[in-house]
């Protein structure tokens, strides 16, 4: 991975996995955490320099 992240798209399950909480707690928190979603059709999608980006803003 590159420093920032990429702009590969991420799943909510693979977000959940990355941050070690449950998948609904992505979809209900995510708003809450600043992150914007990108939208695959009806499917949220994230994009992985915005995940590395609230990860450094909030725990770094």
């Amino acid at each position: 991975m590159t420093a920032g992240g990429s702009n590969r798209l991420l799943t909510p399950e693979e977000v959940a996995a990355w941050l070690k909480v449950s998948e609904i707690t992505v979809k209900n928190k995510y708003r809450a955490w600043g992150l914007k979603p990108q939208k695959v059709g009806r499917l949220l999608r994230f994009r992985e320099r915005d995940i590395v980006s609230y990860l450094d803003r909030n725990y770094g």
